[in-house]
Parts: C-alpha cells; sequence; structure tokens
C-alpha cells in the first residue's frame, strides 16, 4: 500500500468547506522547514491530488500552514492585527506507507485538527 498525505478545510463559520484556502506544506528539519510546495483548496474544501503519496511521502516532521486570515477577509471579516492568520499544523509521518489525513476546522476565532481517516 503507497503512503499518502491529504487534508479538507472546512468552514465552521459559515458551515461550509473553504473553497480557496491557500496552504503550504513543508517538511521540517534540524535547520529549519523547507517548503515542498503551495495550493489551495476545491470547490469540496479539498486539494484536487494528494499533498504526497508513494516515494514522496517520507518518515519525519511536516507541517502545514493554513492561510485562515487571508480566507476570511475575502468575506470582509478581518479585523486588524487578525486574530487568527496563519495556522500551522506541525504533525510526525512514522509509516510512509500509512495514510495521513489532516483536516483543519476553522473559523476566524477558532480551530481545530485530528487525523482523520
Amino acid at each position: 500500500m503507497a503512503g499518502k498525505l491529504t487534508t479538507h478545510v472546512l468552514d465552521t463559520a459559515h458551515g461550509q468547506p473553504a473553497v480557496g484556502m491557500k496552504i503550504v506544506l513543508s517538511k521540517i528539519e534540524a535547520t529549519g522547514g523547507a517548503v515542498i510546495k503551495t495550493i489551495f483548496t476545491n470547490s469540496d474544501g479539498r486539494t484536487d491530488e494528494p499533498l504526497l503519496e508513494g516515494d514522496d511521502l517520507l518518515v519525519g516532521t511536516y507541517e502545514l500552514a493554513f492561510h485562515v486570515g487571508d480566507y476570511y477577509a475575502k468575506y470582509g471579516e478581518a479585523e486588524s492585527p487578525r486574530f487568527l492568520d496563519v495556522v500551522p499544523i506541525r504533525f510526525g509521518v512514522a509509516d510512509h506507507n500509512a495514510k495521513y489525513h489532516v483536516p483543519l476546522l476553522c473559523s476566524r476565532w477558532s480551530y481545530s485538527t485530528y487525523r482523520g481517516s
């Protein structure tokens, strides 16, 4: 079984998928973070393809940086300074053959995540 990394963003304030949210994926190393890719969510709040899969998913520490502040600014819902701007979720991949799903549920004032399926 080839491993893969996916995500999904739900806008809990509006009760809908978070369409067009910018997400930056980085691999965290001892010397800092290296950006792997920048993507945007689709009409279902997901990415069109897995963030990483197969040989590209390595054991190690990763970070997904969700640009929540910019997303809510599109709705005219942004104070200055923003309460939440970029929400970083740092997580570990222990098995490169496993599926890792890292969803984000967010509003302008809160967020939660879990390891999904």
